[in-house]
């Protein structure tokens, strides 16, 4: 079977062989998809360290600029700011004093003591949502494989099919051709050309419908590569039947239960669920936190004034809150038994995708078998038939009738190939092992 795919809108020199792995690679390397796998993954990093900061103390700065003849205020501010004396209990500026300034600088330091654990579940939280977007991207990229493979060989399966319909038309032109000059020995009339000239225009027909398919499957692989559309490649790994090791079902579904994206994710669905119980049971727990803080007040921006600190520890707990924290508390039990839920669904579905994709791929195997064989017997009628139609022993029929038996023969043996070979990907992706190096893409 040929296995080179030329791509012409760039010159034969400016190709090089592209095989079915590097294919892979540089979509891997290429397509957004993958970029937006991994800026997610970042993403949830980027929360591990935000609740990670839960543990360290808060540091905050403020300056702050007040000017009023409140004697409150005034009397206040006199005092922070070191300036009070005996004259400020005069009665008269004490009751109405003169407007008076206070820049105020402040620097806070906030420190949880115990959160009743809030910050270590809000961790454990964002820990898991890191594993979600981790197995999202690894199911992402799986997908991604698949699809290269589809486009890849969907590419070389249409140029195959092009050439099957190039072969097609130039057997019938071969055939008009011995018609017209049997007719011209008195051997065979003008409705027997007539025929193979109908015969001719259909395959042209398939011919130009092959040239179409592959304009778009070319299009489609560029796509999946996350080229431009139009990109030239010379494509090298053949549309042949792929063999893996024989093993039973059972085996596939056993490494499914371990390896598929979709079922991890279902479990770390399920722990974060758990997570969140265990948050809105912790809500009803005490929290303490300490506070230091140094203050300095002026008159003026820099002069003028003075400074003062303040240490302090707090309790906060919420005894009642109009039953918010049961009903929280609810709703993630309920969240926890539909993720649970969820998780023996995705179990049952994984092992079914399995199972499919085992018996399509023996299916797939058995079907090459037999039109391999029905090609066979195809170009055997044909050749036959030829030699009878030329010696006056067939008709025009019988040669029309043996040539699109060949040409559907063929086109049917490269379905098979090309389903066996999804199927196989199908069968990895459904088992949770397909990557760059699987022996599929060889």
């Amino acid at each position: 079977m040929r296995v080179a795919v030329l791509f012409l809108s760039l010159p034969l020199w400016a190709q090089s062989p592209l095989t079915l792995q590097d294919a892979v690679k540089l979509a891997l390397e290429k397509h957004p998809s993958v970029e937006a796998g991994r800026s997610a993954v970042k993403a949830a990093e980027m929360r591990i360290s935000q609740a990670r900061g839960g543990y360290l103390p808060k540091l905050n700065y403020s300056e702050s600029w007040a000017r009023s003849n409140n004697p409150v205020f005034v009397f206040s501010s006199l005092l922070t700011e070191h300036q009070f004396s005996a004259a400020n209990f005069a009665l008269g500026p004490l009751n109405r004093p003169d407007p008076l300034n206070n820049f105020q600088s402040q620097l806070t330091v906030d420190q949880a003591v115990y959160d009743g654990g809030q910050t270590r579940l809000a961790l454990k939280s964002a820990e898991l949502g890191r594993g979600l977007s981790a197995e999202e991207e690894r199911g992402n990229n799986m997908n991604l494989i698949a699809g290269v493979v589809r486009a890849y060989h969907g590419a070389v399966l249409a140029a195959e099919s092009r050439q099957v319909a190039d072969e097609a038309v130039r057997s019938a032109e071969a055939d008009l051709h011995r018609s017209e000059a049997i007719r011209a020995a008195g051997m065979a009339t003008d409705a027997d050309v007539l025929s193979i000239r109908v015969h001719l225009a259909a395959v042209r027909e398939q011919q130009i419908r092959r040239k179409a398919d592959l304009e778009v499957a070319i299009a489609a692989l560029n796509e999946a590569l996350g080229l431009p559309l139009s990109e030239a490649h010379t494509l090298s790994t053949p549309l042949t039947a792929v063999s893996i090791q024989e093993a039973p079902v059972e085996n596939f579904e056993k490494e499914s239960l371990t390896e598929r994206p979709e079922l991890r994710q279902a479990r770390l669905a399920t722990g974060l669920a758990q997570n969140q119980g265990a948050s809105a049971r912790a809500a009803l727990l005490p929290q303490v936190s300490a506070r230091a803080g140094f203050e300095a007040d002026r008159q003026r921006f820099l002069t003028r004034g003075g400074a003062n600190w303040l240490a302090s520890i707090s309790v906060h707990w919420n005894l009642f809150n109009g039953f918010s924290d049961k009903a929280r508390i609810e709703e993630a039990n309920y969240g926890l038994q539909r993720a649970r839920a969820l998780e023996r669904q995705a179990n049952a579905q994984i092992r079914l995708q399995v199972r499919r994709a085992y018996a399509d791929f023996q299916s797939a195997t058995q079907r090459i078998d037999v039109a391999s064989a029905a090609v066979a017997m195809a170009e055997e009628s044909l050749r036959i038939t030829k030699n009878r139609y030329d010696g006056g022993l067939s008709n025009v029929t019988d040669l029309l009738r043996t040539e699109t038996a060949l040409l559907e023969a063929r086109t049917r043996r490269l379905a098979a190939v090309y389903d066996q070979r999804m199927a196989a990907v199908n069968l990895e992706l459904a088992a949770g092992s397909l990557s760059p190096n699987s022996e599929v893409l060889n």
